[in-house]
């Protein structure tokens, strides 16, 4: 029986009608976007203004599909992040020296080296510890000591398929001086640590505020300044640590030292406002200062660099649903790409032949063969770092990582030298 206009059963069909009408207009609006806008996985990244780069980041996010947020902080303060509170980040980078203190705290995980595609084309330095025989292979936490997962848990050089970090960016650090203030050096013959502590400088001189890192350089200080000699730098008696210690917070109290810092925005800031005439320093940091035309020379010391390597680590708390992102996210890392990214700022790469076709053949030739440069080369914020003619200081990548004196490292005795480096900040 046909209904009644007005009737119930009329407006229940009239109503049903617009209902269906407007899920039809409402399918063809939505659809497109269901079709394509899939959740994206996300990605945090815990680690230092060093590799924590917006330009990285927009492009990582590009090449792979994921979202990125980077949280960077000072070196010291990344650590101590990462070690108790393994849950705020799913990939954590930063240096070799955090991979024991890390690892004793449970807050990263072992990767799996069958998953890291260009392994094989990962060079020397992390496998066997030298580029070449003749390499010294230098003192403390040798990456390659600490690279692979062996079958009681522990850290060691016997190869297995399970790795505690992602070999990746990696250099040699030393201390920058502006030559308008302190007469350019000869490198390795007359460049040396001990003009931080040269009583010339008093006033002007900055120090890494990293215990693992700026100790380091003070202790190589010392040493050539013929303060204290250590029977074993990369692993110092309580004893050497009390004599240093004594010696630094001694030259602290006369006022010797300007500051601590502790990124490498900070680090700039220093050099370029005249604080400081001489500090511990990164190549990024004087790349910019040199693209903003502040004439500092990274320093190829006498007595050997001080190392370090880049690690990449998994967080012990990422999600099983991250986990092929952040396996994509590391291969990334040694794609080509990102290597010729940081070639340009003085940084080096596992892999670097990968790289080596997005770079000019004057940046490589520069910044890998330690050759002159063809031409003004511009560093990752697009300013001139190089003027044309101009040779890296401590040569080529072969020639500056065979002259290692000691590798960032946590040493035996790291919590007494903690209680000493606070100790000498706080004096």
């Amino acid at each position: 029986m046909q209904s009644k206009p007005g009737s119930c059963d009329d407006h229940k069909r009239k109503t049903l009608k617009k209902l269906a009408l407007a899920g039809v207009s409402t399918l063809a609006v939505t659809k497109a976007p269901y079709v394509f806008a899939r959740k994206k996985m996300t990605l945090k990244v815990l680690g230092t203004h060093v590799t924590l780069q917006e330009e990285l980041r927009q492009r990582a996010m590009q090449d792979l599909g994921i979202e990125l947020i980077f949280e960077a902080k000072g070196s010291a303060a990344v650590v101590q992040k990462a070690s108790i509170q393994p849950a705020s980040f799913d990939l954590f980078e930063q240096w070799s020296n955090s991979i024991n203190v890390l690892w004793r705290a449970g807050s990263i995980q072992a990767i799996d080296k069958k998953r890291i595609r260009y392994w094989d084309e990962i060079n020397s330095l992390t496998k066997t510890g030298k580029v070449t025989e003749s390499a010294k292979i230098g003192a403390g936490d040798a990456p390659y000591k600490i690279l692979h997962v062996q079958d009681d848990n522990s850290l060691g050089t016997q190869h297995t398929d399970k790795i505690s970090f992602l070999p990746y960016v990696h250099n040699v650090d030393s201390f920058g001086y502006n030559t308008n203030f302190i007469k350019k050096g000869e490198p390795f013959e007359t460049e040396s640590w001990g003009w931080l502590l040269d009583p010339k400088h008093k006033g002007k001189v900055a120090i890494v505020n990293a215990p693992t890192i700026g100790l380091f350089d003070l202790a190589l200080a010392a040493q050539a300044q013929g303060v204290v000699t250590f029977n074993d730098i990369g692993a110092m008696s309580k004893a050497e640590l009390d004599v240093l210690f004594n010696y630094l917070i001694d030259l602290k109290q006369q006022d010797h030292f300007s500051g601590f810092w502790t990124s490498v925005p900070e680090s700039v800031n220093f050099m370029k406002t005249n604080r400081v005439h001489i500090q511990s320093m990164f190549s990024p940091a004087v790349s910019a200062l040199n693209g903003q035309n502040v004439p500092v020379t990274f320093a190829a010391p006498k007595e050997g660099y001080r190392g370090w390597h880049g690690v990449m680590c998994l967080s012990s708390a990422i999600t099983e649903s991250k986990k092929d992102a952040a396996y994509d996210y590391m291969n990334w890392w040694l794609s080509g790409w990102p290597g010729a990214f940081i070639a340009r700022q003085g940084y080096y790469i596992s892999n670097p032949q990968r790289s080596a076709k997005y770079l000019s053949e004057a940046e490589w030739k520069y910044w890998y063969q330690g050759l002159p440069a063809r031409e003004d080369l511009r560093g990752t914020d697009g300013n001139v770092s190089v003027k044309k003619g101009s040779t890296r200081t401590g040569g080529s990548y072969t020639n500056r990582f065979s002259n290692v004196a000691v590798w960032n490292t946590v040493m035996p005795n790291y919590d007494y030298s903690l209680q000493k480096w606070y100790e000498f900040i706080s004096s």
